[in-house]
């Protein structure tokens, strides 16, 4: 029995260390990590119990049979993040380089099927060359698995991705099919071809970072949700991402002790600058109304004429989606309709509140936004927002311009309070153009158009650019000083917290994908 004990320490011991000679051994650095010391530092000090700790390939093909390490190149298994249960895969480079093999993927599948039965968040640290050649089909056909179980799982339980190494050619697409996407910096990279590839192809000469590295992904494709400049920052990020999450699609974010006072923010009073062409930073708003230091920003450097994240308003997790008048005036266009929609989407498939601040005077003009599907693409804001059954508040701080005022949360796609701030401006469109439009033979006519022109605006404006019309036809439920917002939607959650709507019955909606 001593033997049988010690045999089984022995290949315990093999499979901790992974590829052995390559293992890196840097606890808390700023270094790369191995995959054992990822999973250590992501979970909460002894919480992870292992399974398929002894499992090995079954390939006997290219002398595959010499190499056999415990674990195939993948750590499955169990634990806590600040004491709530969570799955996790983390991908071991060091072993055939995390090339996913037949057995590589069984593991995976089953972490995902016991995340979906106990309602858990799956987490995947993604750390591979791409599929194991010496298995052909076999490694594809594990891929395909793992694609499968991404979307029957997307909406019942959050799935997260850390890409922090390569992920290569068919890859990609899982974490693609996750709700977040985290990468390191300077270490990882995405791509469905790589360079050598692009090169052959398109005769184009580009690296693997410029070409799927974090900082390309961030701010050009959109496909990295958050960058982390090292192996720790990220696996942080994670943690604090999962604070913001409910455990799945039948539960709410455990709400976080707040002591509330009176709540009035006078420094919401001076943020609207009183020429209404003027930018302001959108951020300093979020920051008057919800807990301190409580946001936490997604997409941050891509699609920056929008600002998508979560927070905490009286201890409650909230999704934020807000205009960003410093940058493109706030305007929406193509990338920050995508970014939107699908932020908004995720928060109303795991039960995150929704709140919207409002200053957009429009879709972004052009050719080029017009030839890339503006159309479309708006659309899907659209429809992700009417379709939202959470609790949705809007708050309209400035413009509000035509179709965008509409899409934005309205109260006529569903929202249930929209409040506006006396600076609010709803309207279809300027005060300018529009009077050049309705006044055009006025101003013509007159012996200085220059100053008819600002008289009409000033009459228009008067008449049209404010909140009050929109209030008294219950557009806008409430028209409220800058310095009541906070505690306005404190109380305003608080009585909409228990919303419940009844859809119609249907297989899916069909999004104007």
């Amino acid at each position: 029995m001593k033997d049988k004990i010690q045999n089984l320490e022995d290949k315990m011991a093999l499979a901790r260390l992974g590829g052995g000679e390559k293992r890196i051994a840097t606890q808390h650095s700023k270094k790369k990590l191995t995959a054992r010391e990822r999973v250590e530092y992501l979970m909460d000090e002894g919480s992870f119990e292992e399974i398929g700790m002894l499992v090995t390939h079954r390939t006997t093909e290219f002398g595959m049979q010499k190499e056999v390490y415990y674990g195939d190149g993948v750590i499955t298994g169990y634990g806590t993040i600040n004491g709530r249960m969570v799955y996790v895969f983390a991908q071991d480079f060091t072993v055939f380089g995390g090339a996913l093999s037949e057995t590589h993927a069984e593991k995976i599948c089953k972490v995902m099927d016991l995340a979906v039965k106990t309602g858990t968040p799956m987490i995947g640290l993604n750390d591979s060359g791409g599929a194991r050649i010496q298995e052909g089909v076999r490694s594809l056909g594990g891929y395909a698995d793992i694609f499968y179980r991404n979307v029957q799982s997307s909406g019942v339980i959050p799935q997260i991705s850390a890409i922090m190494g390569p992920c290569a050619g068919g890859a990609v697409y899982s974490p693609a099919m996750t709700d977040f996407t985290m990468m390191v910096e300077n270490s990882s990279y995405m791509f469905v071809t790589g360079p050598n590839v692009v090169k052959t192809v398109t005769n184009e000469t580009v690296t693997s970072e410029e070409l799927g590295g974090a900082s390309t992904h961030s701010t050009k494709s959109g496909v990295a949700h958050i960058t982390s400049a090292n192996d720790v920052e990220c696996l942080e990020d994670i943690k604090r991402l999962l604070s913001y999450l409910p455990q799945n699609n039948t539960e709410t974010t455990p709400k976080v002790a707040v002591e509330l006072g009176d709540e009035i923010r006078e420094e919401l009073a001076n943020i609207i600058p009183e020429n209404a062409n003027k930018p302001y930073d959108m951020h300093s708003v979020i920051k008057g109304i919800i807990d301190a230091d409580s946001f936490y920003e997604v997409h941050k450097n891509y699609a920056e004429n929008i600002i998508v994240g979560f927070a905490r308003l009286g201890g409650r997790s909230v999704g934020i989606v807000a205009n960003q008048p410093n940058f493109l005036a706030g305007v929406l266009d193509v990338n920050s309709s995508i970014k939107a929609a699908r932020f908004t989407r995720f928060c109303d498939c795991f039960n995150i509140p929704l709140l919207v601040l409002v200053d957009v005077p429009g879709f972004l003009p052009g050719t080029d936004q017009e030839w890339n599907g503006i159309i479309v693409h708006g659309a899907k804001l659209l429809y992700a927002l009417s379709e939202a059954t959470v609790p949705r508040i809007t708050v309209i701080t400035r413009k509000a311009y035509g179709g965008a005022y509409d899409v934005m949360n309205s109260k006529h796609i569903g929202a249930d309070m929209n409040f506006a701030w006396p600076s609010a401006e709803i309207a279809v469109m300027g005060a300018k153009g529009a009077s050049e439009i309705i006044f055009k033979k006025e101003i013509a006519a007159a012996e200085n158009p220059a100053e008819k022109l600002l008289e009409k605006e000033a009459e228009y404006a008067e008449q049209f650019a404010t909140p009050y019309g929109a209030a008294q036809r219950g557009f806008i439920d409430e028209v409220i000083l800058p310095q009541d917002t906070r505690r306005k939607l404190i109380k305003a959650f608080s009585m909409l917290e228990n919303k419940v709507v009844d859809q119609p019955k249907r297989k899916h909606g069909n999004i104007p994908l």
